[in-house]
């Protein structure tokens, strides 16, 4: 049964990567891989010999001895579980983007579209690159990746150059994540977990993610895409909102208050997620009605907007079906992770390279294994690949291979398109094509990625 569900994950996987070659929307294969891998651990629930306990982060090998309304009970258990997690990070992305649409309802990027008064291609790539290595360290890199793309669509008007930077934002953004205890849903979890502390974090892979993002950025404006100059977007003629500059800078101010109200209520993020969309909310319909009771005279602007209160319509204008992809992929991953498979690929690196239990931290099986974790994550997911790296190694707190897990996990999945939270969020909102990203920016990733880790191990042993 585990051959037939592995199976079924691939055959998604491929219906994901070739939408545009099949026109299907990826959003179907997704949804429809994790309701059948479910189905079928249900149907064949007596048939597995383990099951992974995600809230325990341990497998448990007594599985097939209990009986089968207890083996129901946990599955049951399980998938909640993970549908709470899953949830975490919709409701987080909900509030996000909703966010992000209520700063475009205000005009509110045109205060940084205004500000971009130069067209050249290559200024404008290190612009994104260095803005998205900063701000997702400091909001984490999906939000870093929605507002920034939301930024790039208001400037960048050909949509062939367009998918271009938002590839490079995807490389900028995951490398910039990596040195933040708050950056990436991985650190996060290796932080929680008292693996890596945020001093250590920072004195370790500053310098690798700052290469990371320094070197593909650095070789990509050496290429035609990045040469000349740039067509941006025409000015619009309606007359500016008096609550522009406002509405930006109260929207982006809430999304950094995110991590701190993280850090000081120790609650997940998308609780102070909804706390900043309530706040941003109270201002834009306080403002909106203002706007719309300081003149009787009817605009464009005044018949697009007047039917809607700025929350319903920028909830409106929320792309969706990336909502319920993100839904199906992460529940279809962690059916697999359910199964214990990625535990049962972490015996076998222990089994194949019987020196890894015994040989020092820092050597080079262990870089090897670690490397290959980072290369997963591109393919699988890296979240239940760090979970199984928490069952494969004992180190304590600080030690540098959890430091090398962070940065090979946060920044390996840029790898491909789908590998990271970011990329999928930018595959949705510019409908960014599988192989395109594959053949186009893959290698960039692939350069960037290797550079920080031979950084990370020179440092390793100098520090």
């Amino acid at each position: 049964m585990e051959t037939v569900i592995i199976l079924v994950f691939v055959f998604g996987y491929l219906a994901i990567t070739l939408e545009h070659n099949i026109k299907i929307d990826k959003l179907i294969p997704a949804l429809v891989m994790m309701a059948i891998s479910w189905a079928l651990i249900s149907l064949g629930i007596d048939d597995f010999s383990q099951w992974f306990d995600s809230a325990k982060h341990n497998l448990m090998d007594n599985f097939g001895l209990l009986p089968h309304e207890e083996k129901m009970h946990l599955m049951e258990e399980t998938l909640l579980h993970h549908l709470g997690k899953t949830a975490e990070i919709l409701v987080f992305l909900l509030g996000a983007m909703t966010i992000v649409e209520i700063i475009d309802y205000f005009d509110g990027f045109s205060t940084i579209k205004n500000s971009v008064n130069f067209n050249s291609r290559k200024k404008l790539l290190w612009m994104f690159a260095i803005l998205a290595f900063v701000l997702s360290a400091i909001i984490d890199n999906l939000t870093a990746t929605i507002v920034l793309i939301s930024i790039l669509q208001k400037i960048v008007k050909d949509r062939s150059i367009r998918i271009w930077f938002a590839g490079l934002i995807i490389i900028a953004a995951n490398a910039g994540g990596a040195w933040s205890p708050i950056g990436d849903v991985t650190t996060t979890m290796l932080w929680i977990g008292d693996k890596v502390s945020t001093g250590n974090l920072f004195i370790y892979l500053f310098i690798p993610s700052l290469l990371c993002m320094v070197v593909p950025t650095f070789i990509a404006s050496m290429l035609k895409p990045f040469k000349g100059t740039l067509e941006l977007q025409a000015a619009d003629d309606k007359p500016k909102n008096k609550f522009s500059s406002t509405m930006l800078f109260l929207g982006l101010g809430a999304i950094v208050f995110v991590p701190v109200f993280k850090v000081i209520t120790h609650l997940p993020p998308y609780v102070g997620m909804m706390l900043s969309l309530g706040v941003v909310a109270i201002f834009a319909e306080i403002y909106s009605n203002s706007k719309f009771a300081i003149s009787t005279v009817t605009s464009d602007e005044h018949s697009s907007h007047a039917s809607h209160s700025p929350v319903h319509y920028s909830l409106s204008k929320i792309e969706l079906p990336s909502i319920l992809f993100f839904l199906g992929i992460l529940m279809a991953v962690a059916a697999l992770e359910s199964l214990g498979i990625l535990f049962g690929f972490a015996g076998s690196l222990q089994e194949t390279m019987p020196m890894l239990s015994t040989e020092p931290v820092g050597t080079s099986v262990s870089d090897l294994v670690v490397l290959l974790l980072g290369v997963g994550s591109a393919v699988i997911d890296n979240v239940p690949l760090v979970a199984a790296s928490l069952g494969m190694f004992s180190q304590p707190l600080d030690d540098q291979l959890w430091h090398f897990i962070a940065y090979s996990a946060g920044t390996g999945g840029s790898m491909l398109i789908i590998g990271s939270a970011a990329g999928v969020v930018a595959m949705g909102m510019e409908k960014i094509d599988f192989f395109w990203y594959l053949k186009k920016i893959s290698w960039l990733a692939l350069v960037g990625f290797l550079a920080g880790a031979i950084a990370f191990i020179v440092m390793r042993g100098i520090i």
